[in-house]
């Protein structure tokens, strides 16, 4: 999901904080980048360490070849922001 989908740049809909419909800034939503320590990625690591090769499956049967893309609303009015 490396395009952005054509979507309005700006979308009037449900605010829960101000709780009525006000104006929301629309961009796409991007996956934080990875981190080291993480519990999976320790073990993961520790598990590929030596020799062996590749011990966990790799995934290759890709059955869709579109994907949903999660949008991020911000509030103009009071900055609260919400995936959707």
């Amino acid at each position: 999901a490396s395009k952005m989908v054509h979507t309005p740049k700006t979308r009037h809909t449900y605010c829960p904080r101000c709780k009525e419909h006000t104006t929301h800034k629309v961009s796409q939503y991007k996956k934080g980048k990875d981190s080291l320590v993480a519990q999976g990625k320790r073990r993961y690591d520790s598990k590929q360490k030596g020799f062996g090769g590749q011990t966990k499956p790799v995934f290759r049967k890709k059955a869709k070849q579109t994907k949903k893309i999660t949008l991020k609303l911000e509030c103009t009015k009071c900055k609260r922001r919400r995936c959707k």
